[in-house]
């Protein structure tokens, strides 16, 4: 048996379930298929599902602004109640060290200008009276435990720090899928789990449907890829992979979760803290926790795993980000029993992911999104749709890309920035930052 649909979407994470519901809302008939048993168990579940508007270049950060609307209002912008819950959205702000790494952030504390997103200009002094477990020695460059002089200050002090207001964290990041689900559902939009793609099927030229691992067909003039970590897998069955200038790779990470310091009320208090001094970053957690990642230093390994076969065991690197923020936070305890997170990054040669159409008429890809796009879900989601509705109708978006336009805050940005064929964006910061 065949079924049909106007549009077939590989993946439910937050990023597809966002694109079907922005799809469904156009009219159009849409079907997620995941290999998993729901919405959101893939990279989302493993999301430190942080929102924020600094990354290192203009239209990553005006996206991220925009997408930050979305998320202090999720209820309005799904427009239904989700009977398993909705996500509570914690607006904390959030603090960033300034380093010589970073450019003491006056470059991103000009785009933010640009596009209009508030933010304020800590000393040492400042930033220990908002938090006040900080040490504010220097510490950089990241070290690992085993290096001489870790641990040790190498300056009497960090230069200062920027708060961004705009900014917080999702504690649950699998129901941000579920939820979108939910309200893309309410639209029209179907999806099917437990379901593994064996092939991209081709007619004419172009897409014409997928089949599915136990023989399943299903057609659909579109397919968009957004599998996370096997999203070049999937680009390999539709032969688009060797055309692209910009590939995609699976990354193993590791997240950290760890007791707030005793006395220090981290999960009410704290903020969204990102430190490119020590080359880590971390966010409260229910339960006064704290959950601790890496901003990729180079003294650290990185692991490009198979998304099939990849271990999620804890390794040392679990306790190195740990004990790399207790140097900032030195009354924070490092428990002995690892809890946490292992899961995957999708990964661009530039960090900056892609959102574009590909050589094969009707399949799209909205890729590279792991590890620093969860906050972009529903902009990515509407400027995907935007993307697939004008490349359907005609136009050539190689040769005219499709400008998008920012609703909040005003700003059209050109879906051409995001494509598989630029060159490498020597502005990106090569890590999960963005």
């Amino acid at each position: 048996m065949t079924k049909s649909y106007d549009a077939i979407i590989i993946g439910a994470g937050v990023i597809g379930a966002c694109t079907a519901f922005e799809m469904a809302k156009k009219g159009l008939k849409t079907l997620n298929v995941d290999k998993n048993a729901m919405a959101g168990y893939g990279s989302t579940s493993g999301s430190c599902a942080i929102i924020r508007t600094y990354y290192s270049v203009f239209d990553t950060c005006a996206l991220a602004y925009e997408g930050w609307h979305y998320w202090k209002d999720w209820s309005s912008y799904l427009g239904s109640e989700d009977p398993r819950g909705m996500i509570k959205y914690h607006d904390t702000g959030c603090l960033v060290i300034k380093t010589e790494h970073n450019h003491q952030l006056s470059k991103i504390c000009g785009i933010m200008d640009r596009i209009g997103c508030p933010y304020e200009h800590l000393t040492p002094d400042e930033m220990k009276a908002k938090l006040p477990i900080m040490d504010t020695h220097l510490f950089g460059p990241a070290k690992r435990p085993e290096d001489p002089g870790f641990c040790e200050p190498t300056g009497e002090s960090v230069i200062g720090g920027v708060f961004f207001p705009r900014g917080g964290y999702v504690s649950d990041p699998a129901l941000s899928a579920q939820n979108a689900e939910h309200a893309a559902k309410q639209q029209g939009a179907d999806f099917l789990y437990n379901a593994e793609v064996s092939e991209i099927r081709q007619a004419n030229g172009r897409t014409a449907g997928i089949t599915l691992k136990d023989g399943m067909q299903i057609d659909a003039p579109v397919v968009v890829n957004v599998a996370g970590p096997h999203s070049s897998k999937i680009n390999q069955m539709a032969g688009v992979f060797e055309t692209m200038k910009m590939k995609t790779r699976a990354l193993r990470h590791e997240v950290a979760h760890v007791p707030s310091p005793k006395g220090f009320d981290f999960e009410a208090k704290g903020y969204v803290y990102s430190d490119s001094d020590i080359a880590t970053y971390c966010r409260p957690e229910l339960g006064n926790h704290i959950l601790i990642g890496s901003e990729d230093p180079e003294c650290d390994t990185r692991e490009w795993v198979d998304p099939d076969n990849f271990s999620r065991d804890f390794t040392d690197q679990w306790q190195v980000q740990a004990m790399r923020m207790a140097q900032r936070f030195p009354e924070m305890g490092i428990p002995s029993k690892m809890k946490g997170v292992v899961e995957l990054y999708d990964v661009t040669d530039d960090w900056i992911p892609i959102y574009d159409k590909t050589d094969l008429p009707g399949f799209y890809v909205a890729i590279g999104t792991s590890g620093n796009q969860f906050k972009n879900a529903p902009v990515a989601g509407k400027m995907m749709a935007a993307l697939i509705e004008a490349c359907e109708s005609g136009i050539d978006h190689d040769e005219t890309p499709v400008e998008f336009h920012l609703e909040h805050i005003g700003h059209k940005v050109s879906v051409g920035f995001y494509s598989r064929n630029r060159e490498v964006n020597q502005d990106s910061s090569f890590s999960v930052l963005g």
